[in-house]
């Protein structure tokens, strides 16, 4: 479940007056302000609890993320796509083999495995690419910036 289909059922929770309305309305303005960055209508619809403004505005936020998903990519070349899949697989290669290499409290490294599964791409290649592999299946959004491997290979 991603953040959008959460505060739509939490709104649909608050609209047949199931749980704690002043937890589900928290938790509604926690995962809204990750998604938009109209503050001021945020605000004004978690303090007035008005159940149709939070359904039109998630109908916003829905509608620009339908809109940016529809955006035609730009054409890039096989070449620059496989070579941001090397740069992605290098980073999260050196970024695991760091995180099981930490020390703990003894002298040696505990031998763990690492339990990261997605980071930010490397620099040095632009937004659009990213997401021209996520649209090939190459990838995975896990939002925020992240991107991870898919789990099928």
């Amino acid at each position: 479940m991603n953040v959008l289909e959460k505060v739509r059922s939490v709104a649909k929770d608050l609209r047949a007056g199931k749980g704690n309305a002043p937890e589900s309305w928290a938790l509604a303005s926690r995962l809204l302000s990750r998604l938009t960055n109209d503050n001021a209508r945020l605000q004004q619809v978690i303090q007035s609890r008005d159940i149709d403004g939070l359904d039109a505005l998630l109908d916003t936020i829905e509608g620009k993320v339908a809109a940016a998903a529809a955006a035609p990519l730009p054409d890039f070349p096989a070449s620059d796509l496989d070579a941001a899949m090397r740069a992605f697989h290098k980073r999260m290669k050196v970024t695991r083999l760091a995180d099981e290499s930490r020390l703990g409290g003894r002298y040696t490294s505990g031998g763990r495995h690492s339990n990261i599964d997605a980071m930010q791409p490397p620099d040095g290649f632009p937004d659009a690419i990213w997401q021209a592999l996520v649209r090939a299946g190459k990838l995975k959004d896990a939002g925020g910036g992240f991107y991870s491997e898919p789990e099928h290979k």
